[in-house]
């Protein structure tokens, strides 16, 4: 893989474009979106086991039109929601008011965070870092919102598809983890960047995709250090 001459912002508004682009329909996707009550308790169950007593601080990175927030919500955290696209986040902030549960969204960049040091006990992000020209900056920023001892929770995938993404051609190139990792290299990747404790399980079961998944899918799990 080759880095083209595009600059990270460059590459950031294409990405923003994708996403603005995918958000009427991105929730009518098993894979995103909730599409039944066993769906909903199976990603509550996987989301409880690993988020701890409520409240929490919660800040859910990449969050889209708001399922991870909201579910997060529904367990009793103190949720705040951020994405670069305006037009997932407009369906994220109705959702809300729908489900009359509290999230807090907002536009932000994953990888220069607006939030202040130590400000929450644990980040969380779906289907995120493969999006991000720079991950390990994206990294040093999770580690500093988040407080010493606290946890960062990525669900992640490997796919390794032919054929790029309509609407990543251009720029897959720049995407250091595009394609997804597979779990193993993601929790090195991790623990490269500081964290400590790493370690992933798979989810593999059709229950949270709607469909029985064709390609890894997981989650991560590392520790920020005291």
């Amino acid at each position: 893989m080759t880095r083209s001459d595009r600059s990270d912002e460059e590459v950031k508004d294409t990405v923003q474009q994708y996403w603005d682009g995918r958000a009427d329909s991105f929730d009518d996707d098993s894979q995103h979106g909730i599409h039944s009550d066993e769906q909903h308790e199976a990603w509550l169950s996987v989301l409880r086991e690993r988020t701890g007593e409520p409240p929490q601080r919660v800040l859910d990175l990449g969050c889209g039109t708001g399922v991870v927030s909201l579910l997060l919500a529904e367990l009793g955290h103190d949720v705040t929601g951020v994405d670069f696209s305006e037009e997932m986040l407009e369906r994220a902030r109705a959702k809300a008011e729908r489900t009359e549960l509290s999230v807090d969204f907002r536009r932000g960049d994953a990888e220069a965070l607006e939030q202040p040091d130590d400000a929450y006990d644990l980040v969380t992000g779906r289907h995120l870092i493969w999006t991000l020209p720079t991950p390990p900056k994206a990294i040093e920023e999770w580690r500093r919102v988040v407080r010493p001892g606290g946890k960062i929770v990525l669900i992640e995938g490997h796919w390794d598809f032919d054929d790029p993404f309509d609407g990543y051609e251009e720029i897959h190139d720049d995407l250091p983890l595009y394609d997804g990792r597979p779990p193993e290299e993601l929790a090195d990747f991790l623990a490269e960047q500081g964290l400590e404790s790493v370690a992933y399980e798979p989810l593999m079961d059709a229950v949270y995709w709607g469909e029985e998944p064709d390609y890894e899918q997981y989650v991560a799990v590392g520790e920020v250090p005291e």
